[in-house]
């Protein structure tokens, strides 16, 4: 692996906003199956801070809720997420 990588060893590239190549805002469509990304909702030490937005979801942690035409496809789990969020009314992002 190169030491110049912008892609961390756990799947996120922080400066893109990005894990595992998925984004980590935009539209957000929840799922039953084939997620794009498994995510585990918490109220401490997430992953990252999710602020639900209604329009313009285009800064790092801000997602708008879809029912078609997403950007990430996410499938709400209990155990073994690839992700761990919680939801914020300010400051989204990384914590």
């Amino acid at each position: 692996m190169s030491g110049n990588s912008a892609l961390a060893e756990d799947g996120y590239d922080h400066d893109a906003c990005l894990w595992n190549g998925f984004p980590l805002n935009g539209r957000v469509q929840i799922v039953e199956s084939f997620p794009d990304i498994k995510v585990e909702q918490v109220s401490s030490f997430p992953d990252l801070k999710v602020k639900v937005v209604s329009s313009f979801p285009d800064n790092c942690g801000e997602w708008e809720f879809v029912d078609s035409f997403p950007d990430l496809k996410i499938q709400y789990v209990n155990s073994f997420p690839d992700i761990k969020v919680e939801f914020v009314e300010s400051f989204p992002g990384w914590p």
